[in-house]
């Protein structure tokens, strides 16, 4: 996940299934067919562990969660398809169970509702893998909180995702730039997990935005029935757009490279001296024995390399010819003298004769 030269992107399930069993194997299957690199699920065994009895979303809750007989045949279905496997964990219970049965999981999330539950947070004591933390639309000290809570428990392989669900899409309020802050702050890796809206027809480009900026985890909603109105559609793409996306994301990762200061190959054949970058030349017929000098040297751009940069320039100057040399000729090393001078040993200080 780490490496920048490569996308890592994460099709998230959410609850877009509704419950249907089958629908989610449905999305498992897209998501490896795509070629995406992990599948999000959100498990939640015990509702009332995550949410109040009263709130009204509790009946509709509890007909979308699958047992854990479930959940463990979908987890090694989803390794056969050769994707990582992220569990988004709503309560105690489901950190508890991945832990404790050592189930094939790659990465344990913690959602932004609850980067700062004590006992989610313990829960993860004993996860050894990596840990994502969701940030979007939490403050720098509730972020720090989450990680120095892990960090003092021993957990080092954590990676915050940036990004929250804001509809109609302000683009302002994305906010990119944030990120790069975030990575240098808490010295740890960045994920982007987009909520542009499904119908915005700058979605796919919002999207690929921060691999531009060298973030090279995306975190995306995925729904087989791109547009119907299910749970958690608003902001899920379908096939198509998610193929343009890592495709997209693959060409920004390129071109944004990997920062090496070091001249790659065909930057040093287009920078070459000579036929490139100007050489120094002869300005006019030059005599043997006469000194190099500002009125006889000149720049040009030619059809021969040459070994000497342009840089070098002030350290010919005084220097004899030792043949002669025509107009516009390259300026070399077998055709100059450079006379070292005797350094007498006197003159250092730190040395006795």
């Amino acid at each position: 996940m780490l490496n920048i030269k490569k996308p890592y992107i994460i099709g998230e399930t959410a609850y877009n299934h509704e419950g249907d069993l089958e629908y989610l194997y449905k999305m498992v299957d897209d998501i490896s067919e795509l070629g995406l690199n992990a599948v999000k699920f959100h498990i939640l065994l015990n509702p009332q562990s995550y949410i109040h009895k009263k709130h009204v979303l509790l009946n509709e809750l509890k007909k979308w969660i699958f047992n854990k007989d479930q959940w463990f045949e979908l987890i090694n279905y989803s390794k056969e398809k050769k994707l990582d496997v992220v569990m988004l964990c709503d309560d105690v219970e489901s950190v508890n169970y991945i832990i404790k049965n050592d189930l094939n999981v790659d990465f344990i999330e913690l959602h932004a509702s609850s980067l700062n539950d004590y006992f989610l947070l313990d829960s993860l004591s004993n996860w050894p893998k990596e840990i994502i933390l969701g940030i979007g639309g939490s403050k720098l000290d509730e972020i720090l909180y989450a990680v120095n809570f892990l960090r003092n428990n021993g957990k080092e392989k954590i990676i915050l995702m940036y990004g929250f669900q804001n509809y109609p899409t302000n683009y302002s309020d994305i906010n990119l730039s944030k990120m790069i802050r975030i990575k240098d702050l808490f010295d740890l890796p960045v994920g982007y997990a987009d909520h542009t809206a499904f119908d915005d027809p700058n979605n796919e480009f919002v999207s690929v935005m921060p691999a531009s900026m060298g973030f090279n985890i995306l975190e995306k909603h995925y729904t087989p029935d791109f547009g119907k109105e299910r749970i958690d559609y608003h902001a899920a793409v379908g096939k198509n757009q998610f193929l343009r996306i890592k495709k997209l994301i693959e060409l920004a990762l390129c071109v944004y490279g990997t920062g090496e200061l070091e001249l790659s190959d065909p930057e040093k054949k287009y920078g070459n001296v000579g036929p490139m970058k100007k050489a120094i030349v002869a300005k006019k017929f030059i005599k043997e024995g006469e000194n190099l000098s500002l009125d006889n040297l000149w720049f040009k751009r030619t059809i021969e390399e040459s070994p000497i940069e342009q840089n070098e320039f002030l350290k010919l100057l005084g220097l004899k010819a030792i043949k002669d040399i025509k107009e516009d000729e390259l300026i070399t090393f077998d055709k100059i003298k450079y006379e070292f001078k005797n350094n007498n040993l006197e003159d250092f200080t730190n040395l006795q004769v």
